[in-house]
């Protein structure tokens, strides 16, 4: 089910300048195979619906990276880290840690990261912005402070706000679209979006489209209905995918073929059984795993249909 916006008659009109197209990729919180099926999809949809000048925006949480040079000079923080993934990403770099490290056993395991933690991987989680503006939209990991100017939040409030920001329905300096707190579907408000859908546990990773003053989600190509005609995709050139996926993704399009030719409205109430009572025309996939996407237009909230 959808969630609908809590004020729908009063969310701003926020856009993008023309010729842009922004991709909003939620928490992904380590699950690497989804972001891989993902980004295939979102060069899909490019392919098939190009535009000037696409964009791919990440919300955070690879995996509480926030939380790595905290850990290589702080060990202790492995504590509460284990509980989120810590453990799971020393794993990942070759390490072999207990499930519940003591002191020594911490200091360690930090020598170790610090090891074995590739130098263009630390650069990476420098470079990492705490928010990105563009147009009318602000992107940012948890939420802001209402009340504080944008070009005066605190890292801690972007990084780690939660109730202040979620309850509250007065309208930003720009709509927000953030993270950080699970929701089982996009939780679509008058001011924000949150596209935090429990990857880790979910196994949905979610993508806002956004073009112009038009936000949409995408699903998994795999949910395409099985009665459309297909297409045929190819391309000679290896691009930022893994093969597995690409191969993936090509021959879910053979095998399910172009969305143009979907009963969209049958396949939301019958073949997902969640979206009854919502019309939803002429979409593409890009979420792994829940929503669709090519001419729903969200301006003023999703339109339920009567």
């Amino acid at each position: 089910m959808w969630t609908l916006p809590s004020l729908q008659s009063e969310r701003a009109a926020a856009r993008l300048l023309d010729g842009l197209r922004i991709y909003a990729i939620g928490d992904i919180h380590g699950r690497a195979d989804l972001l891989a099926t993902l980004l295939r999809q979102i060069d899909v949809d490019c392919t098939l619906y190009p535009c000037s000048r696409p964009i791919v925006v990440f919300i955070g949480d690879y995996n509480h990276e926030a939380v790595v040079h905290r850990f290589l000079s702080v060990p202790a923080v492995l504590d509460e880290w284990r509980l989120c993934g810590g453990l799971e990403t020393l794993v990942s770099y070759g390490l072999k840690p207990s499930l519940n490290p003591g002191v020594a056993e911490q200091q360690r395991l930090a020598k170790e990261l610090a090891e074995a933690i590739p130098k263009p991987h630390l650069e990476f989680l420098d470079s990492l912005k705490l928010s990105f503006s563009c147009g009318d939209f602000l992107f940012v990991h948890a939420g802001i402070r209402p009340g504080v100017p944008i070009r005066k939040q605190r890292e801690e409030d972007l990084l780690w706000i939660r109730e202040e920001f979620l309850s509250c329905d007065q309208r930003f300096e720009k709509f927000v679209v953030h993270g950080h707190t699970p929701v089982r579907t996009p939780d679509v408000r008058s001011n924000r979006i949150n596209i935090d859908t429990g990857a880790f546990a979910t196994g949905r990773l979610t993508c806002m489209v956004i073009e112009g003053a038009v936000m949409v989600p995408l699903i998994d190509v795999r949910d395409w209905m099985r009665n459309a005609a297909g297409i045929n995709v190819a391309r000679n050139t290896q691009t930022r995918m893994e093969p597995a996926a690409w191969t993936l993704a090509t021959q879910n399009l053979a095998r399910y073929g172009h969305p143009k030719n979907c009963n969209h409205e049958q396949s939301l109430t019958t073949d997902r059984g969640e979206f009854g009572g919502f019309v939803l025309p002429d979409m593409l996939p890009m979420t792994v795993g829940s929503f669709c996407r090519n001419d729903l237009r969200v301006k003023h909230g999703l339109q339920a249909s009567t």
